[in-house]
C-alpha cells in the first residue's frame, strides 16, 4: 500500500518553461499588432476583433501595447493567450496557437482592405476667414469700458476703501463692479453666472460686447447718481462747536 510513496513524481517545470517562453513570444508578436492598431486608430486605448474559420480573436491595446489577446473558438472555452494574469494552461495555449497564423492573416487582410481608402479624400480646403479686425474692434471697445470701470473704481476706492463692490440694475439686469485698490477687478453683468465685460481673464465674446456695450452709459449714469446722492448726504452734515 505504500508503493506509490516510493515512486518518483514527474516534474512539470520543463513544460511550464516551454509554455512561458511561447507566451512571451506571442506577447511580443501581438504587441507589434497592437502598436500598429494604435497608430491606425489614433488612440491610446482600443481594439479590434478578427474572424477566422475556427473562431474569433479579440486584441485590446492600452498605451500602444497589447492589453489582452483572447481567442474565442466556435466550440469550447475562450482562451486568453495574452493577458495581465498568468499564462493559459498548456493545452489551452496549444489549442489557440493552432489558429494563431489564421489570426495574423485575418489582421493582414484587414490592413490590406484599408489600402487606398483615403485616395479620394480631399486634401484641399477653403481658406479660413480672419477674425483679426473683429477682435481688434472688440478689444478697442472693451478697453474703453475698462478705462471707465477703472475710473469708477478709483472714486470708490477713495470713498469706500481698499476694495469692495458697487452694484445696480440696468434694464432689469444686475451690473456689478468690484474694485481692488484704484483698479477694477471685474465688471460683471447678470449675476454670478453672468458675463464679465472686464476681468483679469480674457474679454467677453464679440456678440456679448455688442449686446451689453449700449447699456454701459446707463450704468455710468446710475453710478453718477449714486455719487451725487452721497455728496448731497455729506452736504447735510454739520459740525457744531461750542465754547
Amino acid at each position: 500500500m505504500t508503493e506509490g510513496l516510493e515512486r518518483d513524481v514527474d516534474g512539470t517545470g520543463e513544460i511550464a518553461d516551454r509554455r512561458d517562453d511561447l507566451a512571451a513570444r506571442v506577447r511580443a508578436h501581438a504587441g507589434e499588432i497592437a502598436r500598429e492598431l494604435a497608430i491606425l486608430q489614433g488612440g491610446d486605448y482600443g481594439g479590434e476583433t478578427f474572424d477566422t474559420e475556427t473562431g474569433a480573436w479579440t486584441l485590446k491595446y492600452e498605451a500602444g501595447d497589447v492589453d489582452y489577446l483572447r481567442y474565442e473558438p466556435r466550440s469550447g472555452d475562450d482562451v486568453y493567450v495574452v493577458s495581465s494574469k498568468q499564462p493559459p494552461e498548456p493545452e489551452a495555449l496549444e489549442r489557440a496557437m493552432a489558429d494563431y497564423d489564421a489570426f495574423v492573416e485575418s489582421y493582414n487582410a484587414y490592413v490590406a482592405d484599408l489600402d487606398g481608402i483615403l485616395d479620394e479624400t480631399p486634401d484641399e480646403f477653403p481658406e479660413v476667414a480672419s477674425t483679426a479686425s473683429l477682435v481688434a474692434e472688440r478689444d478697442r471697445i472693451v478697453e474703453r469700458i475698462r478705462r471707465v470701470a477703472d475710473a469708477m473704481a478709483g472714486e470708490l476706492y477713495r470713498y469706500d476703501g481698499e476694495y469692495g463692490t458697487y452694484a445696480t440694475t440696468v434694464s432689469g439686469t444686475r451690473w456689478e463692479l468690484k474694485w481692488d485698490g484704484e483698479a477694477a477687478a471685474y465688471l460683471r453683468v447678470g449675476g454670478s453666472d453672468g458675463t464679465y465685460l472686464v476681468s483679469q481673464y480674457g474679454p467677453a465674446s464679440a456678440p456679448e460686447v455688442k449686446r451689453l456695450a449700449p447699456d454701459v452709459a446707463a450704468f455710468v449714469d446710475s453710478f453718477n447718481e449714486y455719487v451725487d446722492d452721497l455728496e448731497a448726504d455729506l452736504d447735510r452734515v454739520s459740525l457744531e462747536t461750542g465754547e
